[in-house]
């Protein structure tokens, strides 16, 4: 028996398996999926079995046995390992840093230093000193010690230790070990019910009252119970207990038990809420697709508040009610602590909860309840499209718009690509749901809508619930025009109008949303004497001044320095801050209304575990009039007393050198203007701006999704970007800009050069649609300096792939990436590739 391996070293990170022998006493625990120790060189690594192969080309003797299993249940189902492989071919990245990324992090394996005694004693060491034996007698006894437990046990034996390796009498391996392992507790189990209790009372010694107490307690509590738990509840110490274990009479032992992240937490029952003609529609489509056990893809267009969870709710339990399991992605942590009381309070135990702020801990054991059957639904950020399911029926994408969907780092894998492929392999249904869906998204509905980015072959199909629940209208939206506020002598950075809001809201005691997608107090600091603008000396960006701390900071690097006084290039006094943060907002809102209650939520305030759903409950509760923040306040919220949201600068995303920004100020606008009047009370939004008459902020005011599309549609058909040509973006970057620019231009040719090959066969344009000579069908753009041109000091340079139709371009990219291997392993390059890239900068 072989296994094909792929082998996680990073100086050999190609897409190749290596063959191992399966020894006879591992045959029964290796199978495609599992994680385990190979040898590689004179190393033993990580690997992942791929494959389970009868025979192997390699000659028997010149392979190697696997070394150990490091999960007796393998981490990765069989259809994980080929999503893994097809992730490879679709975002050209190494098939282990695929794989990597289906596992959490308490399972990437730690390499450490291991001593064990040797198997066979060389002769003539028969003699030996005294620490020498002790030092032999610790290691045999527990079959094998890292060195760093060995060096503290024996402080200062550093020689005697080296000199019993040296003789051959120890052996040092590198052994790999989980970051974490499973959480184990001490245990009380009671006596069992053939005990009798009096007798074992009787025959204490009349001072052990305390032990009578144990006894008595667990006796009219015949549930095993923690040690903790019972030394609390009784005021007993542990010695007491073990002294009845020692005796035999109860037992006391180590069981594991799953961390909780949401431990002393309750959830309400919920039940089925009657369902909108448009709701009960949506739910009847896609449940009848469920019940076939078809594949589709299905995109749900339905406003804000139109009732898109609760569909979410019923379509999950219909799943669940055909024995299958559930996947519901949302975008942000922001979004969870809501989702998770809704998806709780409705499935209860049966729902694993997946996101970045769970402590390793509890995400390893939130994973492994996926991985044990016991629960059926998983609700996560974009990471939970890897949950281990094996009868997988519905993938649930809550605002599929979301560009945090996208990774950053690789595999640069989009969630919805996944999602998709999964659905195919497991002939599930995928829901895409957004009021604003991504132009991507909605250009694969309708006639010529396709999903072969994906591996779907099929168009999306559209459903829609243009209505609120009960009837409830869209809140009124009115532009403010910011240049006529400064004309008017208005300077500050609430419109006459919004501040006229934020009065009558605070006098009628309802709630407001604002938002402003930038953090921090100030942009920038200028010297207004000179124009010096305090910058990163790492990054070519400003720093961000935040007040709280007096810090200037990059938010690409961390670099912080303290706020100056003078201008460090003329030394005049005149030094000021420019634009607007949230940190700047939150201290006009305390001076213009005096006794205001303010939660501000950005980067800065949510940083702690549990904040997001700290300042989320008491917002709920009511204990501040308004909500500040980024685009975390924008979406997926719902508070019955918010009437009124005012946008404070509408012009944020829309002036970034980004194809997209048009898009994303349309969807963030009509995402924030949903979080008002979701309820009885009617709601109003004030968008103030310095564009009024752009195309996005116009039909954002109007609701109007579909005149937004088709003005977008054609602006993007005219440019040739997404979704009418793809993209491929390659960013090279290093410390030495002459190199960097010479690496860039260097690769531009290959790139074209390899693609001039490409045009020239026939495959080239699969499928017809392109002809193989069109000079459109492929085109390289670059290489130019990057929109933010040094990170860290490294310098960038990127080349941007355009394409249409079917075009492979992977083996383009490999064939011109393989030319500078040299300079990518020995002159410290660095390349990123990103397919389909969601950002530019």
């Amino acid at each position: 028996m072989y296994a094909r391996i792929i082998v996680d070293v990073p100086a050999k990170q190609t897409n190749r398996a290596y063959d191992y022998r399966v020894p006879d006493c591992l045959k029964e625990w290796v199978e495609i999926g599992s994680r385990v120790g190979v040898p590689f060189g004179s190393r033993i690594v990580q690997g992942f079995v791929v494959g389970i192969e009868e025979r192997s080309e390699v000659a028997d003797s010149r392979l190697k046995d696997i070394a150990h299993v490091l999960d007796w249940t393998p981490p990765l189902t069989r259809e994980l390992v080929e999503l893994g492989r097809w992730m490879a071919r679709k975002y050209l990245c190494h098939e282990i840093t695929a794989l990597q990324a289906m596992i959490p992090a308490a399972l990437k394996a730690r390499y450490e230093k291991w001593i064990r005694i040797a198997e066979d004693i060389p002769h003539g060491v028969e003699w030996k000193l005294e620490e020498e034996t002790r030092i032999l007698d610790f290691v045999r006894e527990r079959g094998g010690v890292a060195v760093e437990t060995l060096l503290k046990q024996f402080p200062g034996a550093g020689a005697v230790i080296r000199r019993l390796l040296g003789s051959g009498e120890l052996v040092e391996e590198r052994k790999m070990r989980n970051r974490l392992s499973a959480k184990k507790v001490l245990t009380v189990f009671p006596p069992g019910p053939d005990t009798d209790l009096r007798l074992l009372c009787d025959s204490l010694p009349g001072n052990a009252r305390r032990q009578r107490e144990v006894l008595q307690f667990l006796a009219d509590h015949p549930e095993p119970v923690r040690l903790t738990e019972l030394m609390n509840r009784l005021s007993v110490s542990a010695g007491t207990v073990k002294g009845l274990a020692e005796r035999g009479w109860i037992g006391l032992r180590e069981i594991e038990v799953f961390r909780d992240p949401y431990a002393g937490r309750t959830f309400s029952r919920t039940t089925p809420l009657p369902l909108t003609g448009e709701q009960r529609q949506v739910y009847e489509v896609i449940s009848e697709s469920l019940a076939a056990g078809r594949h589709e893809v299905f995109l749900l267009h339905g406003v804000t508040g139109s009732g898109k969870t609760e569909v979410y709710l019923q379509v999950i339990q219909r799943c669940l009610s055909e024995d299958r399991e559930a996947i519901v992605l949302v975008p942000e942590i922001s979004l969870t602590p809501q989702m998770v009381e809704r998806f709780k309070g409705r499935f209860g135990d049966q729902v694993a909860v997946l996101h970045s702020r769970l402590s390793d801990g509890e995400r390893y054991d939130e994973w492994r309840k996926i991985m044990l059957r016991k629960v059926r639904v998983v609700i996560g950020a974009r990471s939970a499209i890897f949950a281990p399911f094996t009868r997988l029926g519905l993938i649930i994408i809550d605002e599929e718009h979301e560009s945090s969907y996208k990774q950053d780092e690789s595999p640069k894998y989009h969630a919805r690509d996944v999602a998709i492929r999964r659905g195919r392999m497991n002939n599930a249904v995928v829901v895409l749901g957004s009021a604003t869906p991504s132009l991507e998204s909605y250009s694969q509905t309708g006639p010529g809508g396709t999903a072969d980015s994906c591996g779907g072959g099929a168009g999306f199909r559209l459903l829609s619930m243009q209505s609120r629940v009960h009837g409830r209208p869209l809140p009124e939206v009115h532009i403010v025009d910011m240049r006529e506020e400064l004309k008017e002598g208005n300077r500050s950075m609430f419109s006459r109008s919004l501040h006229k809001a934020l009065e009558d809201r605070l006098h009628k005691q309802e709630q407001a949303v604002l938002l402003l997608n930038r953090r921090g107090y100030a942009t920038f600091v200028m010297c207004r004497t000179c124009g010096y603008v305090s910058s990163c000396p790492h990054c070519d960006i400003s720093l961000t001044y935040h007040q709280s701390s007096h810090m200037m900071r990059c938010h690409y690097c961390g670099y912080a320095e303290r706020e100056v006084a003078e201008c460090p290039d003329c030394g005049s006094p005149h030094i000021r801050h420019f634009g607007t943060g949230t940190q700047r907002v939150e201290e006009e809102l305390g001076k213009l209304f005096p006794g205001i209650r303010v939660i501000r939520m950005d980067v800065d305030t949510t940083t702690e575990k549990g904040s997001h759903e700290k300042w989320l409950t008491q917002f709920r509760n009511r204990q501040a009039d308004v909500l500040l923040g980024t685009q975390m306040v924008a979406k997926g919220l719902d508070f019955p007393h918010v009437t009124l949201v005012g946008v404070i600068a509408a012009d944020t995303v829309l002036n970034l050198p980004d194809f997209r920004s048009a898009e994303k100020t349309f969807q963030l606008l009509t995402q924030v203007a949903g979080r008002a009047g979701r309820h009885e009370l009617p709601g109003e939004v004030f968008v103030q701006t310095y564009t009024p008459a752009h195309y996005s902020i116009q039909c954002a005011s109007r609701h109007d999704y579909r005149s937004f599309v088709q003005t977008e549609l054609e602006t993007r058909r005219q440019r040739g970007y997404p979704p009418f040509q793809k993209l491929v973006l390659l960013t090279l970057s290093h410390e030495e800009l002459p190199f960097l620019v010479k690496s860039a231009e260097k690769l531009a040719g290959a790139l074209r050069e390899a693609a001039g090959s490409a045009v020239r066969r026939p495959a080239f344009a699969a499928g017809g649609s392109i002809p193989g000579d069109d000079p459109g069908a492929l085109e390289i753009l670059g290489p130019v300096a990057s929109p933010i041109s040094r990170i860290k000091d490294r310098y960038r340079f990127q080349c941007m792939i355009k394409y249409r139709g079917d075009t492979e371009v992977s083996s383009i990219v490999q064939s011109a990436v393989s030319l500078l291997e040299d300079q990518l392993r020995k002159e410290k390059l660095q390349i990123s590739i990103d397919v389909d890239p969601q950002v530019l900068l």
